[in-house]
């Protein structure tokens, strides 16, 4: 089955998908690929702003952004079939979730679920996790990988913290509609083996 975690940059996707496979045996998964996919490496080039206008347009960065997750439809329906488990940090959620929140307009959901689980037509996975981490910490951690990391300065919508707070709400509205398939919200007071725990009772 296919397990997504979800959550707003800082959030701490990755800590809970190191987490989860200190208990299970799983593959990961990242998006956008950047290092790998053509599409997520011109979304990132627009995110940084060296591809003029491009990031002005929210139909066309959720356009890359699914053309990536389409370059791995392949890979990605297999483990969907499969007795083995994925774990995706970030999946199609993201992208309504921020395309949502940029055009402050929640029917913007139903646009990307057409495109990516309809034309493109991506697997559903069979979770979608949460991190309902606050905004304000969540961008206190990505300020703190910035300093740290040189390759993880923050891109314009990191920068953006309007942005942010919409996506959260948005991501909220998602997981509380049980959007495209079952949601699991993790509140921002559980910790990772806590949150672990949960997900392992919910996919056994």
């Amino acid at each position: 089955m296919i397990l997504a975690v979800e959550g707003i940059d800082g959030a701490g996707k990755n800590t809970l998908v190191n987490a989860l496979l200190n208990h299970i045996d799983a593959e990961t998964l990242s998006f956008p690929r950047y290092s790998t996919s053509d599409a997520a490496k011109l979304a990132r080039k627009a995110l940084y702003g060296r591809m003029g206008d491009l990031t002005e347009s929210p139909y066309a960065m959720a356009t890359l952004f699914a053309l990536d997750r389409a370059g791995a439809k392949d890979y990605l329906r297999e483990m969907a079939l499969s007795s083995s488990i994925l774990i995706l940090d970030r999946y199609v959620a993201s992208n309504a979730a921020y395309t949502a929140a940029r055009l402050e307009d929640m029917d913007a959901a139903q646009w990307v679920y057409d495109l990516e689980y309809g034309e493109l037509a991506l697997p559903k996975p069979g979770l979608q996790i949460l991190l309902e981490t606050p905004t304000s910490v969540a961008q206190e951690r990505a300020e703190r990988r910035a300093e740290h990391d040189a390759d993880r300065a923050k891109d314009n919508y990191e920068r953006d913290d309007s942005l942010q707070s919409r996506t959260a709400t948005a991501y909220r509205r998602l997981a509380r509609g049980q959007w495209a398939s079952p949601w699991l919200i993790v509140p921002h007071i559980t910790t990772p083996q806590e949150a672990t725990e949960e997900i392992l009772n919910r996919i056994m």
